[in-house]
């Protein structure tokens, strides 16, 4: 009988590097399955009623991690996307306590609600700072950034060539 071989880990896509993002990926979605159908089942006002009655027995109904319901408990919605939560899912989670989007946004950001509406008509959050946990994508190469120059300079020659 041959030995089963190990499964070799999965892949860590380059999107989770970025600081404060995490995809749902179809990993994060086999993670978050129970999670997410617990807030999916706060479409019905029933299930809203007998969550908010005693929320840890009514979370025992689904297949949660003790991290999941943890964060669930703590409302710690960050976390509950680190653990697999949908966005579109968790917020029924806030909308059963009474909370708009912006209101959970906000708090998922660290801004007031009026600070994250402000910088989403601004154009969202800067970059700077948030491109990569590892350091590997913070800065253009400067050798990438010499090579680029030139082009720029020769595409302005040639425009102006033209014009004339």
């Amino acid at each position: 009988m041959a030995k089963a071989k190990p499964q070799a880990k999965p892949k860590v896509e380059e999107y989770e590097d970025i600081p404060g993002t995490f995809v749902f990926n179809a990993e994060r979605s086999r993670q978050g399955y129970g999670i997410n159908m617990f807030c999916m089942s706060l479409m019905k006002d029933e299930n809203r009623k007998e969550f908010r009655a005693d929320e840890a027995a009514y979370l025992k109904k689904f297949n949660l991690t003790p991290e999941q319901t943890d964060a669930v408990l703590k409302r710690e919605y960050n976390r509950m996307l680190e653990l697999g939560g949908n966005i579109y899912f968790t917020a029924k989670l806030g909308a059963t306590d009474g909370h708009s989007f912006r209101h959970l946004a906000a708090t998922m950001t660290g801004a007031t609600q009026d600070e994250y509406a402000k910088m989403m008509l601004d154009g969202g959050r800067s970059v700077e700072g948030n491109r990569s946990k590892s350091g590997k994508y913070d800065k253009p190469k400067k050798a990438a950034a010499k090579k680029a120059a030139p082009k720029k300079a020769a595409a302005k020659s040639k425009s102006s060539k033209k014009r004339k």
